[in-house]
């Protein structure tokens, strides 16, 4: 913590990102009690510039929260008319009949969204019951004090430091900040949130949790052929071309007005250094069936995005003194579904009502196990613990058998409410399951043709990011030496490879070698700071505002 002074401002509750999550937080604060002092912080440049996500939206959290959101106008009008699923081949694909899946499968009764568009309606919500939302104002820093007995507690958050030199001294514009302090701090940063990882380790609040797991998601906007768009339809496929390298697979869903989100998922515990999930993603669309589609249109926009995919299994203690931990901070998608926004929202109502209670009851300042009692039998419960067995089958048996006794799981839990294998364990972290280059040869990748497939810094101009130069990086080494001593000759340098932005490069051979980091390129996915082996990268925020700009991802 820095000894800088800053001003300081009192809340009721302090909420560190505008996502479903903290926005659903913050609205229903003012749903309970409209006289609470409620604000939310969001490092974006406006609300939605960094919310990435498929997305068909399962809208029983928004039900909850808003049950009249469509006379409101919410940007939700596009229903699943079609659900697809298709194993691929290199040449080929095999639909796979929708009958033997689990209900639970089914996209029928949900809507393709923008979720960015979805946040920024929300957050038009919030501010109309007096919510205060502070946008490109990056939470950096922690704020610490004592509790009665003299243990740490989270107070809130320095928020809005701006002007630091790129050696991190202070330059001729410096603003500190400010310390926004509240009665609870609710973190809802998002996968791997900075902040997060940081109370999350301070208070070892994976104790006893299986480590979490988390897939690489990246997603284009594309606007095709008229005459090829189909409204409503949803397809997902699994197999070609990631085979036996990684898991994963991808969706296509058609929006309104001719565009289409294509996206792509490599689950991050792959082992071969050499795999390069962007390629692998560009690889995808010369598919028959995904190229068909696709010729003739034109790709409007680019992102990308880490997911966690530990489930019910490593979600971790999610209270801690003066704060909580909200949405895929806490890591509540469901990987089967691929779907998280619902469970978003109703651990943001949960978190809200619970502290809501606190404050009222003249408890504020007490540690709301009530939410995480609520998250761990309420419906987020129920929706994970049907799944829980679908990722750990599938990282130790593989793609197959996982669907053959994953999906027979899914419908025991389903039908019945008990599964046949108890719970099954999740293995070593991500970052640990990459191999040793020796042992892996590398992949030829084809090279873009500029059609259908792009290269790496072409499509993240797509992503409309921008960083100011004259910052200091916010992608920190712990030892600068590691990338050229030791993962480069034992790993290949997988940076160069698992970044989907080409942040990462290793320039020179030899004794001349260079690992050079290009921080203006980052999206903000943090897969650096899941995958690297070493551990060694620590994403941090960089100043508010700057990242990706996402239009209607």
């Amino acid at each position: 913590m820095s000894d800088v002074t800053r001003e300081s401002m009192e809340y009721d509750v302090v909420i560190v990102g505008a996502g479903p999550a903290g926005l659903s937080a913050a609205i229903r604060l003012k749903q309970i009690d409209p006289d609470l002092e409620v604000v939310v912080l969001e490092k974006g440049s406006e609300v939605g510039a960094h919310i990435l996500s498929g997305a068909v939206l399962d809208t029983s959290g928004l039900d909850q929260l808003i049950p009249d959101w469509k006379d409101k106008g919410a940007p939700i009008t596009v229903p699943v008319k079609k659900d697809n699923f298709y194993m691929l081949g290199e040449a080929g694909a095999m639909r796979i009949p929708n009958w033997p899946m689990p209900k639970l499968m089914s996209n029928h009764g949900k809507y393709i969204v923008s979720m960015g568009n979805v946040c920024r309606w929300m957050a038009e919500q919030a501010e109309a019951v007096g919510v205060e939302i502070f946008s490109g104002m990056a939470a950096s820093e922690i704020v610490w004090d004592k509790d009665e007995n003299g243990k740490d507690r989270v107070a809130g958050v320095v928020a809005g430091e701006f002007g630091r030199n790129p050696d991190g001294s202070e330059g001729p514009g410096y603003e500190p900040g400010m310390e926004l302090r509240g009665k609870y701090v609710m973190l809802a940063e998002g996968v791997r949130g900075s902040l997060s990882k940081v109370v999350m380790e301070k208070f070892d609040l994976s104790k006893g949790h299986c480590p979490q797991k988390f897939g690489l998601g990246m997603k284009e906007i594309w606007e095709i052929d008229p005459a090829k768009h189909r409204e409503g339809t949803v397809t997902h496929t699994m197999g070609w071309p990631l085979g036996k390298n990684a898991g994963g697979g991808s969706f296509i869903y058609h929006l309104e007005n001719n565009q289409v989100y294509v996206g792509f998922v490599v689950h991050l515990n792959y082992e071969n250094p050499y795999l390069y999930p962007y390629m692998e993603f560009q690889r995808f669309k010369h598919h028959p069936m995904v190229a068909e589609l696709l010729e003739g249109g034109k790709r409007v926009a680019y992102g990308a995005r880490a997911i966690s995919e530990g489930g019910w299994q490593s979600i971790p203690k999610l209270t801690v003194p003066g704060a909580v931990l909200l949405g895929c901070s806490a890591g509540l998608v469901n990987v089967p579904r691929i779907k998280g926004n619902h469970n978003a929202m109703l651990s943001g109502i949960a978190a809200a009502e619970a502290a809501a209670a606190a404050i009222q009851g003249g408890r504020a300042g007490d540690e709301l196990i009530d939410y995480e009692a609520d998250l761990r039998s309420g419906p987020i419960a129920t929706d994970l613990k049907k799944v829980r067995n679908v990722k750990p089958m599938w990282s130790k048996w593989g793609m197959i058998p996982s669907l053959v006794f994953g999906g027979l799981d899914m419908w025991t839990n389903d039908l019945f409410g008990f599964s046949l294998f108890g719970t099954l364990k999740h293995g070593k972290s991500d970052a640990k399951s990459t191999g040793e280059a020796k042992k892996f040869k590398e992949i030829d990748y084809p090279k873009p043709d500029g059609k259908l497939s792009f290269d790496r810094l072409t499509n993240v101009s797509f992503s409309f990011t921008n960083h100011e130069e004259s910052q200091p990086c916010h992608l920190k080494l712990k030892d600068p030496a590691i990338p050229i001593a030791v993962n480069l000759p034992k790993y290949a340098e997988p940076a160069q490879r698992y970044c989907p932005a080409g942040v990462y490069e290793v320039i020179g051979e030899g004794a001349e070698a260079k690992f050079q980091i290009n921080f203006q390129n980052c999206v903000h996915c943090k897969t650096c700071d899941i995958k690297d082996p070493s551990q060694n990268i620590d994403w941090t925020t960089p100043q508010g505002g700057d990242g990706p700009n996402y239009p209607n991802m």
